[in-house]
């Protein structure tokens, strides 16, 4: 079914894990177009809504990335992403695109994964399930705003949270309206 500004929004209907659909299953985001795009593996994210009216909020999907991986680029010049699911046989891919970067290689066909077009931007031919999403908000977390705890936490691994200093920088909180859901 086509809703307001043509969006598909059956996936509102749909039952989602949201406890898991991140933390077990991982995603993988897409930014970027047919000549220049990234991605990378993103385990931290949920799913909601967010501005508006009851009843007629945004369908959400909020994904937390840190801001030293070459993907970050991508999402500041983009208005639009992918997020996407797959099945467990890809968890080697995606681990693949976790521990790589493409700034120095094409690490989704070194995956093993291919890249196709997906309205305005790029997401996986792969993929059992993908959110195409349009950028709402970037915003970037102060150190100082964590309580002690998780801040204790990013200063356990400052090689993989670095702020290129030899200190630790916390993630981004990305923000994106579902559009469609493709499976």
């Amino acid at each position: 079914r086509i809703g307001e500004r043509g969006m598909n929004m059956e996936f509102r209907k749909k039952e989602y894990k949201p406890f898991d659909i991140f933390d077990n299953e991982w995603a993988a985001i897409m930014v970027g177009n047919r000549e220049k795009f990234n991605a990378c593996l993103v385990s931290w994210g949920n799913l909601g809504n967010i501005w508006g009216a009851p009843g007629k909020s945004k369908a959400t999907v909020a994904l937390y990335i840190h801001p030293s991986r070459y993907t970050a680029e991508f999402i500041d010049d983009s208005e639009y992403f992918t997020v996407s699911f797959f099945d467990p046989k890809y968890k080697k891919a995606l681990a693949y695109l976790g521990s790589h970067s493409g700034r120095n290689e094409n690490k989704i066909e070194n995956a093993g994964l291919m890249a196709i077009p997906i309205g305005k931007t790029m997401g996986f031919k792969e993929a059992k399930q993908t959110f195409l999403c349009k950028k709402l908000c970037k915003q970037q977390f102060d150190k100082e705003s964590f309580v002690q705890e998780i801040r204790d936490y990013y200063e356990l691994y400052p090689d993989i949270y670095t702020d290129g200093h030899g200190g630790w920088e916390p993630h981004f909180i990305l923000i994106g309206e579902i559009e469609q859901i493709i499976e």
